[in-house]
């Protein structure tokens, strides 16, 4: 053990540079996670029969694929087929926001779905254009009750960034395994691993409790004082006044 933690503080700058592109993987993933989210799940929603078509198709072909899949013919079957090549960084964050933004189209379609019809109503009765009645009414509601299962998203997001080692990415799993590999402390490797991840998925967690917060304050919710420290379930409950 005392060999593994030596090695470790000897390689402190390729941890630094490992967590860095962890860290860089999971937010951009997320990004593009997020806007594919929202593009997705508007369209899932729209009068018109091709997007909904459109969005249908995609989000079930990249729910029914496996990312493990997904994420090898990024980086190893589209390169002799299309002529181009992406970094592994880069196939990490393509697959992760596909992938992920499949299962949160999804999110924002039951989110938006859960809005009381009243709320419509109201807004029709105010006279406002549809994508204002949108932007000012519906998504404010349905965002507070989209944060619980976007972070449960972004952290299996997080646990799934261990994956950029299989495609040669120098992320923080690339470099506990090459100090495993170079101490052979099997044990202490993984379970510094395991440590370092769950730090990042807490953090995670309590930056998503906080813009949970946030929101609700924003439409006059109440927030008791232990709502950044409590734990997360992926079922939201429906808004009052049943679904539309």
């Amino acid at each position: 053990m005392s060999d593994f933690f030596s090695a470790f503080a000897d390689d402190l700058p390729q941890l630094r540079s490992g967590l860095l592109v962890t860290l860089e993987a999971t937010v951009l993933g997320a990004l593009v996670a997020l806007f594919l989210s929202f593009v997705l799940g508007l369209m899932s929603i729209s009068r018109q029969l091709v997007a909904r078509g459109v969005s249908r198709v995609v989000v079930e072909f990249f729910r029914g694929t496996s990312l493990y899949v997904q994420l090898f013919w990024l980086y190893y079957a589209m390169p002799p087929l299309t002529g181009y090549e992406l970094t592994p960084l880069l196939c990490g964050v393509v697959a992760f926001g596909l992938n992920y933004g499949a299962y949160g189209a999804e999110v924002v379609r039951g989110a938006i779905n859960s809005v009381p019809r009243a709320q419509y109503e109201a807004a029709v009765a105010l006279n406002m254009t549809p994508l204002h009645r949108m932007r000012k009414v519906i998504l404010p509601q349905a965002w507070v009750q989209m944060i619980p299962s976007f972070t449960n998203l972004f952290i299996q997001l997080l646990k799934c960034t261990p994956l950029l080692w299989l495609i040669s990415a120098a992320d923080l799993m690339t470099v506990i395994e090459k100090l495993r590999t170079r101490t052979g402390e099997t044990l202490t490797a993984y379970l510094t691993l395991l440590a370092c991840y769950f730090v990042l998925a807490y953090a995670l967690t309590l930056l998503m409790n906080l813009l949970e917060r946030s929101a609700k304050r924003r439409l006059g919710l109440a927030t008791g004082g232990g709502s950044l420290l409590k734990s997360r379930s992926a079922v939201t409950a429906p808004a009052a006044g049943g679904t539309r």
